[in-house]
């Protein structure tokens, strides 16, 4: 008698099989729904947003209440040139931070309060970092400006970069550790000529998923940043930004407000899509060339 008939005069094989079976319709489902619900997003922002892309939106500033016309030039430069300063500032505190944790986590018991409250800094609500940078900053400064956007942003891309850097240093085996150890390379070059280089891939994924994150982000800009209808390209004053501008002319009674929210958002939806897409393949090159 086969193994296959055995199996199927099994009750208990039928029961697991069965259950199975099940598992695997209720994945397909919770996939296809999660699918529909990303698909409906994306028609939705091509149908609506489409039609406010063009040269003016990236030429002209935003225009004034009941005018025709504009743009969002402003506020696209505004949000680039505080992503850059977050940028900058997240990924050499977040990738040494990484390192630190990855080499020291289990030896000290600051490491171990770093991963704690950097994974209470993943989870806290943008709001909430908002306000505090409005407390510490924007409340002794007595004005809104680009530098307190960027340092609040940057907070919500630190914690990224951090445990991105964390987990992928831990992937690196311990015989290539080993290995420089024994060829008499120090702990700090082998931290970082050594693991560092080995998943340079993955923690620029990390990055780029931090940029990713605080690309849209409108709380924390809300309390820091605030808003400017002109051009303004000094980060010690009140600065616009395409997340306040959506969220602010998609509530306007103004068609051409809610028109250039809808072209706004269509373009920090694609954005971000293409910066996930980026952070896949660099993902599947490291793997491939690993």
């Amino acid at each position: 008698m086969s193994a296959d008939v055995l199996r199927s005069d099994n009750p208990i094989y039928r029961r697991r099989l069965r259950w199975h079976r099940i598992g695997i319709f209720l994945s397909v489902v919770a996939m296809a729904l999660g699918l529909t619900a990303l698909l409906w997003i994306l028609a939705v922002l091509l149908i609506n947003g489409l039609g406010a892309v063009d040269l003016h939106m990236f030429t002209h500033t935003t225009p004034a209440p009941g005018s025709e016309g504009g743009g969002l030039m402003n506020a696209i430069v505004g949000s680039l040139l505080m992503v850059g300063v977050a940028t900058a500032i997240s990924t050499p505190i977040g990738i040494f931070a990484g390192v630190y944790l990855a080499e020291y986590g289990e030896e000290s018991r600051f490491a171990q309060v770093t991963r704690f409250v950097t994974d209470i800094m993943l989870s806290a609500p943008s709001i909430v970092i908002g306000l505090f940078v409005y407390a510490i900053y924007v409340a002794n400064t007595k004005h809104f400006s680009g530098w307190a956007g960027s340092f609040a942003i940057a907070l919500i891309a630190i914690p990224v970069v951090v445990r991105t850097t964390d987990n992928m240093l831990a992937l690196v085996p311990n015989s290539l550790r080993e290995a420089a150890f024994a060829l008499g390379a120090p702990r700090w070059k082998v931290a970082t000529l050594v693991r560092l280089r080995a998943v340079r891939a993955g923690v620029m994924t990390g990055v780029l998923l931090a940029v990713a994150r605080i690309s849209g982000e409108t709380a924390p800009l809300l309390f820091t940043a605030l808003n400017n209808q002109f051009f303004n390209a000094d980060m010690n004053a009140p600065m616009a930004n395409l997340p306040v501008v959506i969220f602010q002319f998609a509530m306007s009674p103004y068609d051409n407000w809610r028109e250039l929210a809808w072209g706004g958002a269509l373009l920090i939806t694609f954005s971000v899509l293409g910066l996930n897409i980026i952070s896949r393949v660099l993902v599947r090159s490291g793997k491939n060339n690993g």
